[in-house]
């Protein structure tokens, strides 16, 4: 027997493994990692809020940053929140109405069904939806880029919680900005709603202005939710953020994230109040 032959059976080259493409994994598999994902986001995001709280109690104020945010999340929200729960409004009373019309002539109750619906959901839940795709992607294009050009690793090096510094202001802010903006694209649906209910249908603009079927519960809901969605898309856009990785591709990836996730944070929190707001009100 050769040298060579000896030597290729004591050192036996290693067979080659099949490279398994994640794609190709089964479905439990990816369900389970799915899975794990999501708790661990849970965990962080939770980890977030319960820093975020105590630095808004016992943390430093920094001048100015306060109103700054206000004005980012508030102010230049205000135009877009206009124009959409405008158009909202109309599209919403004319398809009510064409559907009314087909089962009672009258439309009376038109305006007072859709002031109650605004002040308990469709404003505050509409609203804050779209604030999440403004909002939310500039919240976490923000901060990942102040992440991916190391400014937050450099806080962390001056004994700075990125927390306290980032997250504060926006949440903060988040609460009143949201709250006001929705208020005021509550009214512009409102008024569109009258404006196409008297155009299409008729429909006087003081039967319309009816506000029977609108309670304080009706108003509480509401305000809850406002109040609940505008601390909830500064937290997770900023988690989204301060989780970004890479470069130019990772601040697109956490504002994709972001936009995604505020969304679901929005309609989860949407369901628990509502369900709550039902077991609170009964009768509202």
């Amino acid at each position: 027997m050769s040298a060579g032959t000896s030597q290729s059976q004591e050192h036996p080259e290693p067979a080659e493994e099949p490279l398994v493409h994640p794609d190709d994994r089964g479905v439990f598999y990816q369900l389970g990692a799915a899975f794990f994902d999501g708790l661990r986001m849970a965990r962080e995001l939770y980890s977030v809020f319960v820093r975020t709280i105590y630095f808004s109690v016992y943390g430093r104020r920094e001048k100015g940053a306060f109103a700054q945010q206000v004005y980012e999340q508030g102010n230049n929200s205000v135009f877009f929140l206009t124009v959409f729960m405008g158009f909202f409004g109309m599209i919403l009373v004319f398809q009510a109405g064409e559907q009314s019309k087909r089962i009672i002539p009258d439309l009376s109750l038109l305006g007072a069904q859709y002031l109650q619906l605004l002040v308990r959901d469709f404003a505050a839940s509409i609203g804050a939806l779209m604030l999440a795709t403004r909002v939310g992607a500039g919240i976490a294009a923000e901060i990942g880029s102040m992440v991916v050009t190391e400014q937050v690793d450099a806080l962390r090096m001056c004994a700075a919680d990125p927390i306290e510094y980032l997250v504060v202001p926006r949440f903060k802010a988040g609460i009143v900005a949201t709250t006001a903006v929705i208020i005021w694209s509550c009214l512009i649906a409102w008024l569109a709603g009258l404006l196409t209910a008297w155009s299409f249908f008729g429909v006087l603009p003081r039967t319309f202005a009816n506000t029977s079927m609108v309670s304080a519960g009706d108003l509480v809901v509401g305000l809850t939710k406002c109040v609940a969605y505008g601390a909830a898309i500064p937290i997770v856009s900023s988690h989204s953020g301060l989780s970004t990785f890479g470069g130019s591709e990772g601040v697109g990836w956490a504002t994709t994230r972001a936009v995604v996730n505020s969304s679901l944070a929005v309609i989860i929190l949407n369901f628990f109040i509502s369900a709550a707001g039902l077991a609170l009100f009964p009768s509202s």
